[in-house]
């Protein structure tokens, strides 16, 4: 269950007689049928809010949820799940809300968060090269650079040219630990991020390379609506 301190947001919002009082805490493991929380209200307002409050809670809830189910795969191992900037607009801090309900972490909430160089940026640049050292001379100091790779040239580069962060995308298992193997080798303080077509099925094998972290937007992309009602006694 994710969404309930969201879902009294929008009652109070409406009406700040309605009296809400959730029965489950957040991040709680709910069963079919299963009483959440209880309003008690006047009714214009208690129907006003309805909808949108079980939206929201529907949706957060669904995100929650399935990222609990990626979570548990890798609770043993040092690797951490992350999301990403796909989000719903105009939800992203809500949905990014309901993936640290579910166990996982937050990556960027927008561009000034951190420099990710991807591939068009590399292209545009002429090369890992020169897209690292341009915005070198222009960040704030705090700010990490990380870098998009597909290739072990690119891993390579990135490396060289002193990214702070390496994202291994859309690779192979056996790229992927070639990869990691050489990172770890050559620098154990850059930290490792594994990209792209992360599922369930997949997701612990990735994580045994010994990558840093797994971003997926499968949460929040792929989820399924938690199916909740509101009933008048």
């Amino acid at each position: 269950m994710a969404g309930l301190p969201i879902a009294q947001r929008v009652f109070q919002l409406l009406n700040g007689n309605i009296v809400f009082n959730p029965i489950i805490k957040e991040g709680t493991k709910v069963k079919v049928g299963e009483v959440l929380a209880t309003l008690d209200g006047p009714l214009d307002g208690l129907l006003t809010g309805e909808r949108v409050a079980l939206n929201l809670a529907m949706r957060l809830s669904g995100i929650a949820t399935m990222t609990r189910q990626y979570t548990e795969i890798i609770a043993d191992l040092p690797t951490q799940l992350v999301d990403t900037r796909k989000t719903t607009p105009g939800l992203r801090i809500l949905e990014k809300y309901a993936i640290q309900v579910g166990g996982a972490k937050n990556h960027r909430m927008g561009l000034d968060d951190g420099v990710m160089i991807k591939d068009n940026h590399i292209k545009a640049a002429g090369g890992i090269q020169g897209a690292i050292q341009s915005i070198r001379k222009t960040i704030p100091y705090p700010l990490t650079i990380e870098v998009e790779t597909t290739t072990f040239d690119e891993v390579k580069e990135a490396l060289k040219y002193g990214a702070d962060i390496i994202m291994l995308d859309n690779m192979n298992l056996e790229l992927m630990k070639e990869s990691v193997t050489y990172i770890r080798r050559e620098n154990k303080q850059i930290k490792i991020e594994a990209s792209g077509n992360i599922t369930l099925d997949n997701l612990r094998q990735v994580a045994l390379t010994g990558v840093d972290y797994i971003s997926s937007s499968a949460p929040i992309t792929r989820s399924t609506w938690l199916d909740l009602s509101m009933r008048i006694d």
